[in-house]
């Protein structure tokens, strides 16, 4: 699908796979539009081409206002791209007893919900607009993880909610196909945002020499690069796509 001259809307935009994917379309000629809380986006300057709303993904009000300033501003939404995410560590059970239930509520709000809150709304959107030559109105990409397949301890509640993204990609393909809107899932593995910035070199370096090939953590702009890829490619739809150097994770 052509999305030059089109409208995007990014989840999670004022950093990382967001920040990269965003800045990614905007050099491609479509006018993004990114949402991150709004914390995130007062200390955030965003590049030429991209603007930056306040909302929070697991809310209808804020989505929905985005929505409407795309439409407001007479921008066709052709893509929409989730990538805002948390990724909180805990056991089930640890020294300081059973896992937080709100924890585990909070982290699959924001991963699971939020993404289908997006995904539903940005494809009604989508199912007004007048389809192209193809049949196509829009494509939607979600952000599943590798830890949706073999997580590690302690992921617990990222591995549910990110095995959800990847669960319902198949379906809402099915669901959406009747109005030329395609879903398609990437599946990271490690890739150096900024939930990496605490770690020490010692830890990334472990990391990275995990990686079979190429042995280092991914980009925020290879995972960019395939966004635009599926965008292109009007065959890929219900598929999750990993985007790991053939890294299996192992328990620890």
């Amino acid at each position: 699908m052509e999305i030059a001259g089109s409208a995007a809307l990014v989840t999670g935009a004022a950093s990382g796979l967001g920040a990269a994917t965003a800045a990614a379309l905007a050099a491609r000629g479509v006018t993004v539009y990114g949402l991150d809380l709004e914390k995130a986006v007062a200390g955030t300057t965003a590049p030429d081409g991209v603007t930056l709303l306040p909302a929070d993904v697991t809310e209808e009000s804020g989505v929905r206002e985005s929505l409407a300033r795309i439409d407001d501003d007479g921008q066709q939404l052709r893509l929409a791209v989730n990538c805002a995410g948390i990724a909180p560590s805990a056991r089930i059970v640890s020294r300081r007893g059973p896992h937080d239930l709100d924890l585990f509520r909070t982290v699959v709000g924001v991963n699971l919900v939020g993404t289908f809150n997006v995904l539903r709304l940005a494809a009604d959107a989508m199912s007004r607009l007048p389809a192209d030559t193809d049949g196509q109105r829009g494509v939607i990409v979600n952000t599943a993880s590798i830890a949706a397949f073999e997580a590690q301890i302690g992921q617990v509640a990222y591995a549910a909610s990110k095995a959800g993204v990847a669960g319902m990609t198949v379906t809402a393909a099915r669901d959406l196909a009747q109005h030329g809107i395609r879903v398609v899932a990437i599946a990271p593995g490690i890739v150096d945002t900024p939930m990496m910035a605490g770690m020490s070199d010692e830890v990334r370096a472990g990391l990275a020499a995990s990686v079979p090939f190429p042995q280092r953590l991914a980009r925020p702009d290879e995972y960019a690069r395939l966004v635009l890829m599926i965008a292109a490619h009007d065959y890929l739809n219900g598929e999750t796509i990993r985007m790991d150097g053939a890294l299996r994770m192992g328990p620890r």
